[in-house]
C-alpha cells in the first residue's frame, strides 16, 4: 500500500507539473480513454481469467486506486515528453526506454507489502513486455485522433 501511495502521488504530482503539451481537454480525454480501456482490458484479464490483480483476487475497493489514478497522469507522461518532431529514431529509443522503465516499474510493483500491490497469477513480465508497446501505440493514435477532432470542431466556428 505504501509504495502505491508514494506512486499515486508522484505520478499525478508529476503528470501534472511537467505538462507542457497537453490541454485540459486533451487531459480529460486521455484520462477517460486510460480508464475505459484498462477497465475493460481487466474485466477478462484480471477478474475473470485471474492473470493478474491489485491487492487481492476479487473485485476490492483498493484496487480502483490504481485502475483511476496510476495510469493516466503515466500515460500524460508518455504524451507530454514524446518527440513528435523528431525522427523516427529518436521516437523508437524513447518508445523503447519508456516500455522497459514500465516494465522496471512493474517489478517493483511485485514487491512484498507494504511496497507492493501488484500481484501476478498466471501473468508473466514478458506479457506485458509484448502487450504495453501495442497499448503505448493505441494512446498515441487516439491522441491524434483527439488533436485532428479539435482541429475540426475549432475550423467549424
Amino acid at each position: 500500500m505504501i509504495g502505491l501511495l508514494i506512486a499515486l502521488a508522484a505520478f499525478n504530482f508529476l503528470g501534472f507539473k511537467t505538462n507542457k503539451l497537453l490541454s485540459g481537454n486533451q487531459i480529460l480525454h486521455i484520462w477517460l480513454f486510460t480508464v475505459a480501456l484498462q477497465v475493460l482490458f481487466d474485466l477478462f484479464i484480471e477478474f475473470k481469467y485471474h492473470a493478474y490483480w491489485y491487492f487481492e483476487k476479487d473485485l476490492d475497493w483498493l484496487g480502483i486506486l490504481p485502475h483511476v489514478f496510476l495510469i493516466p497522469p503515466v500515460n500524460m507522461f508518455f504524451l507530454n515528453w514524446f518527440p513528435y518532431k523528431k525522427g523516427r529514431m529518436k521516437q523508437l529509443i524513447y518508445f523503447t526506454c519508456f516500455v522497459i522503465a514500465i516494465l522496471i516499474y512493474e517489478v517493483i510493483t511485485l514487491l512484498p507489502e507494504p511496497w507492493g500491490y501488484f500481484h501476478y497469477g498466471w501473468w508473466k513480465l514478458w506479457h506485458a513486455a509484448i502487450l504495453d508497446p501495442i497499448l503505448l501505440l493505441i494512446l498515441l493514435g487516439f491522441y491524434k485522433w483527439i488533436l485532428t477532432l479539435e482541429k475540426k470542431a475549432c475550423t467549424k466556428y
